[in-house]
């Protein structure tokens, strides 16, 4: 399993998300600090779920990291964009 799929498995078992879309953006930093040529370090995370509702943004984010824990050891960027259900 490619590290887009694994991101994408964790968030839908841990936020079953109303929305997700799990972007592999390493091509955007081909050559940049972080860049470890492996196609597989920079991502960028949109979801929507109602786990996130009356959460502020720096809990979401928080809760996206913990359950990405092992995931975040090994990549280098991750961009996030996690809304509520309301």
């Amino acid at each position: 399993m490619n590290m887009q799929e694994r991101i994408n498995t964790k968030l839908e078992e841990g936020f079953s998300p109303i929305s997700l879309n799990v972007m592999n953006e390493s091509h955007l930093h081909a050559g940049h600090a972080g860049d470890d040529g492996s196609g597989e370090s920079h991502f960028r995370i949109e979801i929507e779920s109602k786990s996130f509702n009356g959460v502020s943004r720096v809990v979401r984010e928080r809760m996206i990291h913990d359950a990405l824990s092992e995931e975040i050891k090994i990549i280098h960027a991750l961009s996030i964009s996690a809304k509520p259900v309301e």
